[in-house]
């Protein structure tokens, strides 16, 4: 089984889930997305298959998301889409693909549901 995790390895979180993953005897691909940025049709691709959306995979601490005004409710999704493509930073992490499906683990235990 191929999994998947879009990894920043300044997180304590994403660290935690690859160290999980990787005790249940996989390793997976790792990406790095804030070294290769994101792609609008593979965010919408992940958001939709982890029943997300922008605003709710927006990571709004150690992020420029106020700065950027987008905590306002009155921001739309595409707005904040069109960020996080600018800034790769904004999309919360990590996000993990797996045969069993894809999630936004955090907290890191629930990557379990995907192994």
């Amino acid at each position: 089984m191929t999994i998947v995790v879009h990894h920043n390895p300044d997180c304590e979180t994403s660290r935690n889930v690859l160290d999980i993953v990787r005790a249940a005897g996989e390793e997976p691909v790792v990406i790095e997305y804030l070294n290769t940025g994101w792609t609008r049709p593979q965010l919408l691709a992940l958001f939709a298959a982890a029943a997300l959306t922008p605003r709710s995979a927006l990571r709004t601490s150690k992020s420029p998301a106020e700065e950027l005004g987008l905590l306002d409710p009155q921001v739309s999704d595409e707005t904040i889409l069109q960020a996080m493509l600018e800034h790769p930073i904004l999309v919360n992490r990590p996000i993990v693909c797996s045969a069993k499906g894809v999630k936004l683990c955090r907290p890191s235990k629930t990557v379990a549901d995907l192994l």
